[in-house]
């Protein structure tokens, strides 16, 4: 099986690396997700492979007459390896759903996902389909729009499934009625060490908010990297949706911004060394477990928010996030490495990095 050519996908799937928007030193990214099933069809949990088929057949058909997905790549998982499809996850571009494994069952027929420069269509996941609109930064309202138009487009060529009463109906009934989720991965390293995580974590589930780690429902938070997102979508408008969750954040943002300001005025020395260290270890190891160098790019990007590093980018650090993960690191290798050859290919990744960018102000 070949390997896949990621400098073919439009944008290489990560336009929302570019710590371009709002907050960027604090949130990653903003994302809209719209779950839409196809009239006519069972919902996935009772679809046969059959249908799944005509689904992604009717899909197809309609791309070329969708101006919002022009130039959209269409990556079928049956036909990619097991690390292309974790890259694709590792990019935010599938579900652990859509291309199984880790406890979930195999991949089905026909599951496939569609990449354009500006959106991603997730086909025969939990819903037939899950438009995803990344934008960097904090930026809901730029990809609510965005996610509108391909919504508006794709649905004048694929008839959605809605009731009158409850709105687009999907496989799960917290989806049901705007089929929204709206969410953003943040940063929060200065709530964590402030130990005012918890507090600020059980507001945001009384404000209607749940949260998770990087990679969504299921995953760890690792390196005080979150994504908050909406819980429910009955009875409110998609901009309602979508203007709630950008107050929440834009006063989370302020919170992790007053608790860097306490960190640097009560322990100084103490984080400047802290930072520093993870720093070092980054800059000079020859083994980083996945795990440990998430919580190391966390200091350093700290340290850069809190302007003790110079010279080193917050775009450089989103790469690093994403780009040293294990599957990108076996594709680079063009084959599946083991834990302990991952592991030293991330050290020497990482090295080369901040050895090209960081000039050090010391």
């Amino acid at each position: 099986m070949a390997s896949l050519d990621l400098s073919l996908i439009p944008d290489g799937g990560v336009p929302w690396l570019a710590a371009s928007g709002d907050y960027a030193d604090i949130v990653l990214s903003s994302r809209i997700r719209l779950a839409r099933n196809i009239a006519g069809y069972n919902f996935s949990s009772r679809e046969r492979d059959g249908e799944r088929l005509r689904i992604l057949a009717q899909v197809r058909e309609a791309l070329p007459r969708v101006s919002a997905l022009a130039g959209a790549m269409v990556l079928r998982m049956d036909d990619l390896s097991v690390v292309d499809r974790q890259v694709l996850r590792e990019r935010h571009l599938v579900s652990r759903e859509l291309i199984g494994g880790e406890g979930v069952a195999e991949i089905r027929p026909a599951s496939a996902v569609v990449v354009s420069e500006s959106a991603s269509v997730m086909v025969n996941e939990e819903d037939h389909l899950r438009l995803q609109v990344f934008r960097s930064g904090c930026d809901i309202a730029g990809a609510l729009q965005v996610a509108t138009r391909v919504d508006r487009e794709l649905g004048e060529q694929v008839p959605f499934a809605f009731h009158r009463d409850f709105g687009f109906l999907t496989s799960c009934p917290t989806n049901t009625g705007t089929g929204l989720r709206a969410s953003v991965m943040v940063h929060l390293p200065g709530l964590v060490l402030t130990q005012e995580i918890a507090k600020v974590l059980q507001g945001l589930q009384q404000m209607g908010l749940t949260h998770r780690g990087l990679y969504g429902e299921g995953s760890d938070v690792v390196g005080s990297f979150f994504q908050v997102s909406n819980q429910t979508t009955l009875g409110q408008s998609e901009d309602e949706l979508g203007d709630h969750l950008q107050r929440v954040v834009k006063r989370l943002v302020e919170q992790e911004y007053v608790a860097r300001k306490v960190l640097a005025r009560d322990a100084g020395y103490i984080i400047e060394d802290k930072l520093w260290r993870a720093y070092g270890t980054l800059r000079h190891a020859r083994s980083l477990g996945a795990d440990e160098a998430m919580n190391l790019l966390s200091g350093v990007r700290l340290a850069v928010g809190l302007q003790l590093i110079g010279g080193l980018s917050i775009y450089t650090l989103n790469k690093l996030v994403v780009f040293g993960q294990s599957a990108h690191l076996s594709h680079e290798a063009g084959r599946a490495l083991t834990e302990s050859e991952a592991c030293v290919a991330r050290a020497r990744y990482v090295r080369g990095v901040l050895a090209n960018e960081a000039s050090i102000d010391r």
